[in-house]
């Protein structure tokens, strides 16, 4: 698993603009997806061949009564203790604040790797003055410019030495479904209506992810793995959408699962923090169910209307199975479990590659290929390289001329040919110059 480093420091010093350099994106937006666009906190990035995933955090203010700004400082606290190492960012222009000094004292007890980062340091005469930081007793200051990227390298050197050989992640036994979902959707009941319905519990122990516990049992002679995330806790009242650190162990627990169940809380509906986590099982390429909880207290909605709108917001994946459950009653739980090892069976499924070409070649004739200035794109074959999940390369002329909307029609073709549920596919294009397919 990649280690997590936090970015934190004070408003405006420049926090966001070094995430953005480290992940080599323009902006804080990292991905705009067809149907959704999610504004990412975390991004993953690499050097020297080392891959971490780099958090950014709001404005850190410790002494404040303002209700937003406080929670604000528990996000930057909750996404500092799932960190590995912590990027302390100070600005040289201010010089030495009251501020960066009570920051330093919060930090000096997390007994991380800490990493003094003094921005806009673009200069000989800033690069000096940074010398004034020493003063925080945090050891030695980088400084750097996050703007022009100048003194980020010898930074990201004594970063990733710091790290400690990564283990390998431990597979989940069997398969490895995880349960996972903002606060209060219902999580550990799901659970325990899950592990109520079958008598064949085989082992509790600690998983990778921190403060879940995976539960092995049997269902239909399948072993299974259940990776739960509900350790993760509303801390007093968070308004919706802000509270957005605690996907960090969802994400974990996505990592290390095959299927994903996101639990959503059917009175209060869809929100922001949803999508971001479904977001990231789609990155990963996990399997995922959409689990409507609490049906029960619908007791006037129409299910089909309530799951257009389900399916308007999560638009950018349409595979997914949708359920309707009430874990507190038992209502259609069984149906959980059932949906999650189908799926699974579905990242599993192999494609004959004359079945695959057949449908490539019906696929072109119905609608041509797009081309670009005068050139126009061919297709030669197809081939499936792997599955868990499914992953498909095309042969083409050129793979410059494949635009998104037609990548999108071939995998909509695929899933009309071979179903896949619940799992996303992963096309490749690669050029190739031999004859085109009759």
């Amino acid at each position: 698993m990649k280690p997590l480093v936090a970015i934190v420091g004070r408003p405006n010093v420049g926090k966001s603009t070094l995430f953005n350099r480290l992940v080599e994106e323009p902006r804080a937006i990292v991905e705009d997806l067809p149907g959704t666009t999610r504004d990412r906190l975390y991004a993953d990035a690499q050097w020297g061949g080392v891959a971490f995933t780099l958090i950014d955090t709001g404005g850190l203010v410790l002494w404040t009564e303002d209700e937003l700004t406080m929670q604000v400082r528990r996000q930057v606290e909750l996404a500092m203790a799932e960190a590995e190492a912590i990027l302390f960012m100070v600005d040289v222009t201010e010089g030495l604040t009251v501020g960066d000094e009570e920051i330093a004292e919060l930090l000096r007890v997390s007994q991380k790797p800490l990493f003094l980062v003094v921005n806009k340091a673009d200069n000989e005469a800033r690069r000096l003055a940074a010398t004034e930081f020493y003063g925080l007793g945090l050891g030695e200051p980088y400084p750097i410019s996050a703007l022009h990227g100048t003194g980020t390298g010898d930074l990201l050197d004594a970063l990733v030495a710091c790290f400690p050989p990564r283990e390998e992640v431990e597979e989940a036994e069997g398969v490895g479904v995880a349960i996972v979902g903002r606060p209060n959707v219902g999580k550990s009941s799901l659970l325990n209506a899950l592990l109520g319905r079958e008598r064949a519990i085989v082992s509790e122990s600690p998983g990778t992810t921190r403060d879940a516990i995976d539960t092995q049992m049997s269902w239909d002679s399948q072993l299974v793995t259940l990776i739960d995330t509900a350790g993760i806790r509303r801390r007093g009242r968070v308004r919706r959408g802000v509270e957005q650190y605690s996907v960090l162990r969802a994400l974990r627990a996505i990592q290390r699962a095959h299927v994903v169940l996101l639990l959503l809380d059917a009175p209060e509906g869809v929100t922001a923090q949803d999508a971001h986590i479904a977001g990231y099982a789609m990155e990963e390429a996990r399997g995922i169910v959409l689990v409507v909880n609490k049906w029960d207290l619908m007791k006037e909605a129409d299910v089909s209307e309530y799951a257009k709108g389900v399916r308007q917001a999560f638009r950018f994946i349409p595979y997914a199975p949708l359920l309707f459950v009430s874990a507190l009653t038992g209502r259609r739980v069984g149906t959980v479990l059932e949906t999650a090892l189908r799926v699974y069976q579905e990242r599993l499924r192999r494609v004959p590659t004359s079945g695959l070409n057949r449908l490539l070649r019906e696929a072109v004739a119905s609608h041509s290929p797009p081309s670009k200035r005068g050139k126009r794109l061919r297709f030669y074959y197809a081939t499936q390289a792997e599955v868990d999940p499914p992953t498909f390369v095309f042969f083409v002329n050129d793979p410059q001329l494949v635009h998104f909307s037609y990548r999108r029609y071939l995998e909509n073709r695929l899933r009309e040919g071979f179903g896949f549920e619940g799992t996303p596919l992963r096309l490749y294009f690669r050029r190739r110059s031999e004859a085109r397919f009759a």
